[in-house]
């Protein structure tokens, strides 16, 4: 006999959880907090988007221009002009495979790991990206593009247990965010990102879409099934994609990942005002679909525009591609330097327009969602 579902209770089963585990999240064995946490990003879409922000707590800008450094949690650019820190922090891991005390960009990760675990406290998840230098050879960077680095690993067993020690270290890492009560943080895990491009050495012209999703996966199942990490929401993110079959080439299969996610940034513009709203909604709109038939999360997990030269690019550029669609989080690159940041502060001429956008509630800050029930 033939079951008819109406769409409400369609969506009512999406949020069930069956046998402890939430439907289309793919690690059975996670906590009941990472369960509760990817259950709640469902239904905080809702509400909005959650705003997110690269290294938001670690350094910033002053008005001046000037740069500051964090020495303590809790700061941020964006609290300092609207009262809130954003719904969201990026933080990054490169470096750690190297035993450094601090990352790629000079954030120590002891300070990460206490923020990671603050923050999470406060109601503002994590999502960690990884920039790891060359495994073959730590002393080329991340942008090395030695040839079929990964072919390598894979199909080389001394190098492919010298990259599980690597391996070994986000481990260890992931598995020390505990709250003072013992409890692991949850926080989204988005390896080998913008592997549609080619300026990492994971990326598309260094192997092939199979060896890629053989390195996915073999990285998964390390990470789950060997050393046990059950607090990560695997997200898959490419850079800009032509089409659907583009966008899944290399995707290692709907088990392998939560949140389906895609960078896309803003260049010149004003010229290109248009073409980037055009092309960021068409890939959207793919990313919406696949997620929502495979009822997993869909993010924009990089973009921005370089110094944020539009003084209206939050509520004329990023609210008309985000806006209504469904996307759990949108996050934008970090405040770097003064001619590097992505997110407003104290006197940047998008300020009125970010704090606009806030207004409307398309944009999600802390406090605006409950990250537990």
């Amino acid at each position: 006999m033939k079951l008819y579902f109406p769409q409400k209770m369609i969506l009512v089963l999406s949020f069930l959880v069956f046998e402890g585990v939430c439907f289309g999240q793919v690690n059975k064995e996670a906590g009941k907090s990472t369960r509760q946490v990817y259950q709640s990003l469902f239904k905080i879409r809702e509400k909005g988007v959650i705003f997110g922000h690269q290294d938001a707590m670690a350094y910033g800008l002053n008005p001046d221009g000037s740069r500051w450094i964090a020495d303590k949690p809790l700061q941020s650019d964006i609290k300092n002009i609207s009262g809130k820190h954003p719904g969201l922090l990026g933080w990054d891991l490169g470096h750690l495979e190297l035993d450094h005390p601090a990352n790629l960009d000079g954030v120590p990760f002891d300070f990460m790991k206490k923020t990671t675990i603050l923050a999470y406290q406060n109601g503002i998840i994590s999502s960690y990206s990884w920039h790891p230098n060359n495994p073959l050879d730590f002393s080329k960077s991340t942008w090395d593009n030695m040839e079929n680095t990964i072919g390598k690993i894979l199909n080389n067993p001394d190098n492919l247990k010298k990259y599980q020690k690597t391996l070994d270290k986000l481990a260890d890492y992931f598995l020390s965010l505990k709250t003072e009560k013992g409890d692991l943080v949850p926080v989204i895990f988005r390896p080998y990102h913008e592997h549609t491009g080619s300026w990492f050495w994971w990326g598309a012209d260094h192997c092939s879409p199979q060896q890629y999703k053989d390195f996915w996966i073999m990285t998964y199942k390390y990470l789950t099934q060997n050393r046990k990490v059950n607090n990560l929401l695997w997200a898959y993110s490419t850079d800009n994609f032509r089409d659907e079959a583009h966008y899944l080439e290399r995707f290692p299969g709907y088990q392998y990942a939560d949140i389906l996610g895609f960078d896309t940034y803003h260049r010149n513009a004003p010229q290109s005002n248009d073409d980037f709203i055009k092309n960021s909604q068409r890939m959207v709109k793919t990313i919406a679909s696949l997620a929502q038939k495979n009822q997993k999360l869909f993010a924009i997990t990089e973009t921005g525009l370089e110094t944020v030269s539009e003084e209206n690019w939050w509520s004329k550029i990023l609210v008309p591609i985000v806006a209504n669609t469904g996307l759990s989080y949108v996050l934008v690159w970090r405040n770097g330097r003064p001619d590097h940041y992505y997110a407003p502060f104290k006197g940047q001429k998008t300020e009125k327009d970010f704090l606009k956008t806030l207004n409307s509630g398309v944009l999600l800050l802390e406090t605006d969602f409950k990250l537990k029930p």
